[in-house]
């Protein structure tokens, strides 16, 4: 997928680029942004405003990099200063969504518990602090590796370790107790 993204870049065709980015990630920057705010009406205004960055930055991609590390640092970016911003501080938003995930398996009974493990263990990652939660999201949900985790979060690979490790302990200990 890549190499058409390169290639689109190199004819400098920038809107078939930004529909084929907005085709392959759409969904993977909805839920990052959900994963911060946990909230699917802020999250989609979130990912709405995350593509008109990308979209105008288009012009500063580095060809050497990878399209996904380059806009995952743009939806982090965007969501981290979306926490910090003096909205988010001084409106509670109270509305709970949760994003689904369709179940594509045959049998009924377990598609539905699975779906509740997969509910569960969301719920519980959302409940860690965002340090962990973020490092949680990247490396799990769109496996990414540790070297590009690094590189989209400009956070240390051994402290990259650290924290998935401590983040599966308190995953543990959060879903133990559901038990």
């Amino acid at each position: 997928m890549e190499e058409i993204f390169v290639e689109a870049f190199q004819e400098k065709d920038h809107d078939l680029l930004f529909d084929q980015i907005m085709t392959e990630y759409g969904q993977s920057v909805l839920e990052l942004a959900y994963s911060y705010v946990k909230n699917k009406t802020v999250a989609e205004d979130l990912t709405q405003e995350i593509f008109v960055k990308c979209y105008r930055a288009l012009h500063t991609f580095n060809k050497r990099a990878k399209m996904k590390t380059w806009l995952w640092r743009i939806a982090i970016n965007h969501c981290k200063d979306y926490l910090k911003s003096w909205h988010v501080r001084n409106v509670q938003a109270v509305q709970t969504d949760h994003l689904s995930h369709a179940s594509t398996k045959d049998d009924v009974e377990k598609a539905v518990i699975q779906k509740d493990e997969r509910q569960m263990i969301m719920e519980a990652t959302l409940k860690l602090p965002i340090q962990y939660r973020e490092l949680i999201y990247l490396f799990y949900y769109e496996e990414l590796t540790i070297k590009e985790i690094s590189e989209v979060t400009n956070i240390k690979q051994n402290t990259i370790k650290t924290r998935l490790r401590r983040a599966k302990e308190l995953l543990k200990d959060e879903l133990g107790e559901v038990e």
